[in-house]
């Protein structure tokens, strides 16, 4: 037996992996990975350069998209963030990963379907970057209104879910995960918000998953020219 461990958690930690791409580029990685070390669930974790020669050959051991996120647990393999975040909070419920209240937890489904299907320009144009020195770039109008849809909603979230913590509904959970790597974005190039949600970006940024993952993407050894938009 291992010592301080539960018979349940020594089974998830026996089987639950997770594979991501790098931690600096790979937002859709970043989304699962937060959420499972919000909730304290163990995990193996494997990284794959975006560019590896053999990244399809060893993501396929899961996903049979050959994209990450990906995870295995006890004979489910699981892809796509979104799917990845409703399966943990299927798994692990006392997590609480959606608000408990069933209006908020539908609106924090929403705007996170609305994140994993949208906000393409912005994406694009902006995309994760740890390295990046902090500075503006020109976006175009799509970008801008992206960031605009995304700065009301989050003051929205926060006036009428948020009271009982930092986050979009108090505290940090499934929409916060799926947001995370916005936050990221705006800080990196300079986007100018609404104080509501300037200070929401600086909980998240405080947060320590989200420090945990920073340190690790800045120490990665790969650089992809793709993502190194100036």
């Amino acid at each position: 037996m291992l010592p301080g461990k539960s018979i349940r958690q020594r089974e998830v930690a026996m089987t639950l992996r997770l594979i991501i791409g790098n931690k600096n580029y790979s937002s859709w990685s970043f989304r699962p990975w937060i959420a499972m070390k919000t909730a304290n669930i163990p995990f193996d974790e494997t990284v794959v350069s975006l560019n590896d020669p053999d990244f399809k050959k060893t993501v396929h051991t899961i996903s049979p998209a050959g994209k990450v996120p990906a995870i295995a647990d006890d004979g489910a393999h699981v892809w796509e963030s979104l799917a990845i975040l409703e399966y943990l909070a299927e798994r692990f419920p006392a997590a609480g990963l959606w608000p408990a209240d069933r209006a908020a937890r539908a609106h924090a489904r929403a705007i996170s379907s609305e994140m994993h299907a949208g906000f393409v320009p912005l994406r694009r144009e902006c995309p994760m970057n740890f390295w990046r020195p902090k500075k503006s770039r020109e976006l175009s109008a799509e970008a801008r209104q992206n960031i605009a849809r995304i700065d009301a909603m989050w003051a929205d979230c926060r006036a009428r879910f948020g009271q009982g913590g930092p986050f979009l509904f108090g505290r940090f959970g499934a929409a916060d995960a799926m947001y995370a790597p916005v936050v990221t974005r705006f800080r990196t190039y300079g986007v100018k918000l609404d104080s509501d949600s300037e200070a929401y970006c600086n909980a998240v940024m405080d947060y320590a998953p989200m420090k945990q993952w920073i340190a690790d993407a800045k120490n990665e050894p790969w650089l992809i020219a793709a993502y190194e938009l100036g």
